[in-house]
């Protein structure tokens, strides 16, 4: 019998955080943070070994999957496996979180709390991506909710219980609409079941395949988040920690995009072919709207929080373009965005731990003194407005030129699409060169420059940006180290689109749709 290499990565991080009650520690975390950065450390190797030694990048389907029936009377399994949509948001989930555990080293009040619910959510999050039933998922959903509230309310800044709460409210209350449309597909027809594979099988009308997908999406469109259901990602961003801030960031966002590919295109693709181009239009909006907002916020968190809004407005538009180059973007701007929007939102509480405070008005000329800081920053923010030769730059060329070339849709659409799309490209570097310029070079705050403990970038620091860096920076240089993990996948997801072309019904929005039949082109012709 083959090595359970998922169901390890998802239960090896819980068990061990059911154990962190009993580990020595005299109250001031330096014991158990060894063993927490230990734990995540081995979940990775683990995520790592499945990939090396049971995932073949070639195969389109579910691979290192176990099977355990639960109820079986009520169609009820323990069911895991991975696929390109999955695999690569695997690693990046084990990967961020053992970063995470090493950037929370300055953490001292209530540690074994904190790390706690840091490898709790890190085998929650791997479940999501894991696991192949749809209650199972919304199980693990749920569970992942309740370590970001507690670590936001207990950690977060002076407005922490009112960003939780606003957090839990948004994200619980659409979850609701998870389980209302993962019943309905599950008791559909003659047969029970919550598996992926046999809702697949399943012959949804194009009427429930709308319910469901409309529903599906508020639920994902508020994790993702989609305006206007963005409004708690700024506020919980705003209160965070650091360590925090690269969950959010890193992992939690990834979450909405991957729910969307495995659920409304995957399993309702007759819906999405109706739904597509609100993607993008909604995606366009993402862009241009959270680049306006980031560029108005004097709050260092707030700008670099609407900055993630804006960059995940790529994805929305990938989901929606109907080729394998376009959707292969999305999912490489969701792999690029959460080592980029990690690296940033460390440096950003790095930062604060210096400056204490985040407006931008009052930080100033501290670049003489903290130039690896600086270094470490321009970087980072070079990574985030897709300077050739990084993740970002890639991930944002493949989705512009996929749906740019996509035949589904009318030549107008795509152009007019676009054109608004580029006006946000030409906002990020304003304002994220800007901010640096404020931050480093700006005019030198005396106070601050006098009562503040300004050193420089520590060796832990530098190790964590470097370690963020070699896959932004390897992934630019050859992005196929990445994307052939996840090619099979994508290509099999949108020959399943476009073959459901045939169903779309005329609607207002299908008028942007070329109603001929249409190939699904290949990444690699």
């Amino acid at each position: 019998m083959p090595f359970p290499w998922l169901s390890a990565s998802i239960l090896f991080p819980i068990g061990s955080a059911l154990l962190i009650p009993f580990v020595p520690d005299k109250g001031d975390g330096k014991q158990v943070r060894w063993f927490a950065l230990g734990v995540a450390l081995v979940t990775f190797l683990i995520t790592v070994g499945g990939y090396l030694n049971g995932y073949d990048p070639s195969v389109e389907g579910l691979q290192l999957a176990q099977h355990i029936d639960w109820l079986p009377q009520l169609g009820l399994a323990w069911s895991v496996g991975a696929d390109g949509l999955s695999m690569p948001l695997i690693l990046l989930t084990s990967f961020i979180t053992a970063l995470a555990a090493l950037a929370a080293w300055p953490v001292s009040f209530k540690p074994k709390l904190f790390y706690f619910l840091l490898l709790a959510m890190d085998g929650g999050q791997i479940a999501v991506f894991a696991v192949q039933d749809m209650l199972l998922f919304f199980l693990a959903w749920e569970l992942e909710l309740i370590p970001v509230y507690l670590l936001l309310a207990i950690w977060g800044g002076k407005k922490r219980q009112y960003a939780a709460t606003k957090f839990i409210l948004y994200t619980a209350g659409s979850s609701l609409f998870i389980l209302l449309a993962g019943l309905a597909m599950a008791f559909y027809g003659d047969s029970i079941s919550f598996e992926y594979t046999a809702l697949m099988a399943k012959d949804f009308s194009a009427q429930f395949q709308l319910l469901c997908y409309a529903g599906l999406l508020i639920a994902f469109g508020v994790k993702l988040p989609i305006v206007p259901l963005h409004t708690w990602l700024p506020d919980a961003h705003g209160e965070a920690t650091a360590p925090v801030h690269m969950l959010l960031a890193g992992i939690l966002l990834k979450m909405g995009g991957y729910a969307l590919l495995r659920f409304n295109v995957q399993l309702l693709p007759a819906a999405h072919a109706q739904f597509a181009p609100l993607l993008v239009v909604l995606g366009v909006v993402n862009i241009i709207y959270a680049a306006l907002t980031s560029f108005a916020q004097r709050n260092l968190k707030r700008k670099i929080a609407y900055s993630s809004i804006s960059h995940m407005g790529f994805v929305l538009i990938g989901i929606g373009s109907f080729s394998a180059l376009g959707t292969s973007g999305a999912m490489l701007q969701m792999i690029s965005h959460g080592l980029i929007g990690a690296s940033l939102f460390f440096l950003v509480g790095a930062t604060y731990d210096r400056t204490h405070t985040l407006q931008l008005d009052e930080m100033g000329g501290v670049g003489q003194k903290m130039r690896k800081m600086f270094a470490l920053w321009t970087v980072c923010s070079l990574a985030s407005l897709a300077l050739p030769g990084m993740s970002g730059f890639v991930s944002e060329l493949m989705v512009f030129v996929g749906f740019v070339t996509s035949e589904v849709y009318t030549l107008s659409f795509r152009v007019v699409m676009a054109v608004l799309a580029a006006v946000g490209v030409i906002l990020t570097p304003i304002y994220l060169l800007s901010m640096l310029r404020e931050i480093f070079f700006g005019k030198e705050n005396a106070e601050l420059a006098s009562h503040s403990n300004l050193v420089d970038a520590e060796p832990r620091e530098i190790y964590v940006i470097s370690c963020l860096l070699v896959p932004i920076i390897g992934i630019g240089l050859y992005p196929r180290i990445m994307t052939d993990s996840y090619r099979a996948s994508i290509e099999a997801l949108v020959r399943r689109e476009t073959s459901a072309m045939a169903l779309v019904i005329p609607t207002p929005a299908s008028g942007l749709i070329r109603q001929a039949s249409v190939q699904a082109p290949s990444l690699t012709g």
